[in-house]
């Protein structure tokens, strides 16, 4: 079975009016199947910087690319080599002055858009960033409730969502999370033992949807605080890990200040956790977060770029799940709701008069759309998915 991406077509535009286009996501997400993809389509050449052959073609980049400047260059793991970025100017604009003003690169890259961007400045109105976020409710699920809850325990990544059964997608997890404690993260970032990093990863999947306590962490992994924002810095730029930020602005308020933490892909904090399968995960403390974090990454997957996600809470109570700022004059205020019979609580009314967000929605996990009190709309994940892709 294959899914379409809703992100290639994007892609295949972005390229017709951009110099370069970077996609940005987790390792094993699609990236490399959607390259491919284009590369069939149009002449194209594809490297893959993890193999050291691949990697010594492209280290002068300027004569590389002047034996191949008629296709579409295409560097896979482009976080291998960020000093390409210091040349690509040049070439880029040389380009431009002969007419080719669009389609020259494309860099595929396991780290954050934030990370690249360091490395990238030179390349500012010559590049554009998209991130690949794993498998959603739009693209396998549609409508379908049962299809919904598959995606949810099993995660977004193709090879766990497509196994051929529930054990299958498991040990193709365990096995993901392996590999990224004992070659990937030393391969990009610091040192860290994979013992004490599985850990931390670990101790995230159990807290999931909790406000980050970072002396608590460091306690329980007797490392210090500043030690464990090192490792939360890292999980984040490697786009397994969200924070989301707390919405600070001043209404005259105490306010949480500390970010919420969520693993991004449910079906990674389920291995973590070592839950199998639907019925073991309803069971299971963390099942409120797991699908707070579900309702979250579905709904970023469709937001534009410039979308700001918040949380906002206060130690009275007022709470709002999730914020999205679509402008400094549009903001949805979503809360996220679990069962079937949503209920509106008193601290979500209160803090929608806090912020005055211009809809508010809650999201739970039946099929129908329903008003409630002051405004609100109960509405299904699938369905608000649409709604903000019909704002792109």
């Amino acid at each position: 079975m294959v899914i379409p991406r809703r992100l290639e077509h994007i892609i295949e535009e972005t390229l017709k009016r951009s110099p370069s286009v970077a996609l940005m996501g987790p390792r094993q997400v699609g990236k490399t199947t959607i390259a491919l993809n284009i590369s069939a389509t149009i002449p194209s050449i594809y490297l893959d910087l993890e193999s050291r052959i691949d990697l010594e073609k492209v280290r002068d980049i300027n004569a590389f690319h002047d034996d191949n400047r008629t296709k579409l260059i295409i560097l896979d793991e482009v976080q291998r080599l960020p000093e390409v970025f210091a040349q690509l100017r040049g070439i880029i604009d040389k380009e431009r002055r002969k007419g080719n003003r669009a389609g020259q690169f494309l860099f595929l890259g396991s780290a954050s858009i934030d990370l690249l961007k360091q490395s990238s400045e030179s390349l500012a109105g010559r590049i554009a960033y998209i991130e690949l976020h794993p498998i959603d409710v739009s693209e396998y699920a549609g409508e379908s409730i049962e299809n919904m809850n598959v995606l949810w325990i099993r995660g977004g990544f193709p090879e766990s969502l497509l196994a051929a059964s529930d054990q299958g997608s498991l040990d193709w997890r365990r096995d993901f999370i392996r590999t990224y404690l004992e070659r990937d993260i030393p391969q990009l970032g610091p040192r860290i033992p994979a013992e004490t990093l599985d850990r931390f990863w670990t101790m995230l999947a159990h807290s999931q949807g909790s406000v980050l306590n970072a002396a608590h962490l460091a306690r329980n992994l007797e490392v210090a605080g500043v030690t464990v924002g090192r490792y939360l810095d890292l999980m984040v730029d490697l786009l397994l890990v969200r924070r989301l930020k707390p919405w600070t602005f001043n209404i005259g308020k105490r306010l949480v200040r500390s970010p919420k933490i969520y693993i991004r892909d449910s079906g990674i904090t389920h291995a973590l956790l070592n839950i199998g399968n639907y019925t073991e995960l309803l069971g299971h403390p963390v099942v409120g977060g797991s699908w707070e974090g579900f309702v979250i990454e579905n709904i970023m997957s469709v937001a534009p770029l410039n979308v700001q996600p918040f949380y906002y809470g206060t130690p009275a109570g007022a709470e709002i799940d999730l914020i999205l700022e679509f402008s400094p004059t549009e903001k949805w205020a979503i809360e996220i709701k679990r069962n079937t019979a949503p209920s509106v609580t008193k601290g979500f009314y209160i803090a929608c008069d806090d912020i005055q967000p211009q809809r508010r929605y809650v999201v739970y996990s039946g099929k129908d759309r329903f008003p409630l009190a002051h405004g609100v709309l109960a509405i299904p994940l699938f369905e608000l998915m649409q709604e903000i892709l019909q704002k792109h």
